[in-house]
């Protein structure tokens, strides 16, 4: 199981890398190989403003679907529209093509409440 070290992540099983105001969201490798092949994902509140922890969208796969939360208030900025072609990319590439959401941080406070990697491996007995 991938766990990068240079990210925040979130009890939910979302990762965040932090560049600047910015915040880039996806689901961990530990939540992809859960949900099993991915076959869509929706976020229908691009340009809103949320709370932290607040749904932003769902991912669906072949037997489930989960809800996503917003790790920090902010923004919805960018979608990965590469998505609505080829969910896939967030099980071949959690961290990378796969990524979902870009988010305009609005309170940068709520960074210090994220998990860090070493948290995070503990949380799913990593």
């Amino acid at each position: 199981m991938n766990i990068p070290s240079d990210l925040k992540y979130t009890k939910d099983h979302e990762w965040v890398r932090i560049e600047g105001d910015t915040a880039i969201v996806g689901i961990t490798d530990f939540a992809q190989g859960e949900l099993g092949d991915i076959v869509y994902v929706e976020v229908e509140t691009l340009d809103e403003t949320l709370d932290k922890d607040e749904v932003f969208g769902t991912v669906e796969a072949v037997k489930t679907v989960s809800d996503l939360f917003l790790p920090l208030s902010g923004e919805i900025i960018a979608f990965n529209e590469s998505l609505e072609d080829e969910p896939e990319k967030v099980n071949t590439d959690p961290y990378g093509d796969g990524w979902i959401i870009k988010v305009k941080i609005s309170d940068s406070s709520e960074i210090d409440g994220l998990l860090g990697d070493a948290e995070y491996k503990e949380l799913v007995g990593a």
